[in-house]
């Protein structure tokens, strides 16, 4: 019988609707990714409360309130603390992860809040958790 309580890296990835690259790449291999506390079969085992804990102090940002109406620059949008860099901001557009802006006054895109805030909820982890 399986025990809730403990999850190996399959039933992480399905917990939280991420690849099991993700688990085994990238969240295992964060500083702070908890110690096991078993084995099963190939996989070892971690407690589910330690996991969740992990997830909600290391992965999941905060939903930030922008302005709808409100033209923001990828600095601005970094410094209200949506959780990603302007470079990634800049990065993504590029690839078209990112909407293009709603204006370019003089050489520099400008979004409105509302864009940005659609932009995020499109984006893993962003809409899991409010600030306050």
């Amino acid at each position: 019988m399986l025990d809730p309580a403990r999850l190996i890296t399959p039933e992480i990835a399905d917990a939280y609707s991420v690849s099991l690259h993700t688990v085994t790449k990238t969240w295992s291999q964060h500083p702070h990714w908890p110690a096991p506390t078993g084995k099963r079969g190939r996989y070892k085992e971690y407690a589910a409360q330690d996991i969740a804990a992990f997830v909600r102090d290391h992965i999941e940002r905060p939903t930030v309130e922008l302005e709808a109406r409100r033209l923001y620059t990828a600095p601005e949008l970094e410094a209200a603390g949506i959780g990603i860099t302007a470079g990634t901001i800049r990065a993504d557009l590029t690839r078209g992860r990112w909407p293009q802006p709603d204006a370019t006054d003089g050489g520099t895109n400008h979004w409105y809040g509302a864009t940005a805030t659609k932009a995020l909820e499109g984006r893993r982890s962003y809409h899991k958790t409010q600030t306050g």
